[in-house]
């Protein structure tokens, strides 16, 4: 049943969509936290369910939809599509949060200092913005009115895992995202892991290939 606009986070639309990765149940979530419109992206029944693999996965259109090599999102929410049409019950949240919550306009503004020589972290610190600017709580609620018992969150970054466990929703357990890098984004990706924490199961190679710009 959709949930009433009374509520600060509420299903406002709901369909099934057949994709190239499976066929999902697709929800629109609003809110009045944000006022953007958040999606849950379902395969199966999670309802009551415990360690539900879950990805959270921010906007980027960039790479979604220009096809830009500069990062490795793209890559990682099809990956993370294809992972949940396998299980019995997944759940991909895709939040708008573009640029790590900075919004696109900044974010172009930061790739143009990444031309100049800075990385991710430094060219968001010219900025004035912090490395991550992004909130969990939406996507918390929008897992508890799924009622998701608990999550196996599939993710590289320990903020996510800390992020939802601040808000109440239980992480039993976490699943890597691994994506090869390309030529391009060696160095976005060894910045990820020595800048900003994110856990890869090859952080050698990461690291190895980051050296060979």
């Amino acid at each position: 049943m959709l949930k009433g606009t009374k509520d600060p986070v509420y299903i406002y639309a709901k369909t099934t969509l057949p994709t190239l990765h499976g066929t999902f149940d697709v929800y629109v979530f609003r809110n009045t936290i944000d006022y953007k419109e958040h999606l849950a992206i379902v395969n199966g029944n999670v309802s009551g369910k415990s360690d539900v693999v879950t990805r959270i996965h921010s906007e980027c259109l960039t790479s979604e939809v220009l096809g830009s090599m500069k990062c490795d999102c793209r890559e990682q929410l099809e990956s993370a599509l294809q992972h949940i049409a396998k299980t019995p019950a997944g759940v991909v949240l895709y939040m708008r949060q573009e640029g790590r919550g900075i919004g696109l306009g900044n974010k172009i503004r930061a790739y143009a200092l990444q031309e100049e020589g800075y990385d991710t972290v430094e060219a968001n610190s010219l900025l004035g913005f912090p490395d991550d600017l992004r909130e969990y709580n939406v996507a918390a609620k929008m897992l508890d009115i799924l009622q998701v018992e608990s999550v196996n969150l599939l993710t590289n970054n320990p903020l996510k895992v800390a992020g939802l466990e601040k808000f109440g929703i239980r992480v039993n357990e976490r699943t890597p995202l691994q994506i090869e890098p390309n030529p391009v984004n060696r160095f976005y990706l060894h910045t990820k892991a020595e800048k900003s924490g994110h856990l890869f199961d090859f952080e050698r190679q990461y690291n190895e290939e980051a050296t060979v710009i």
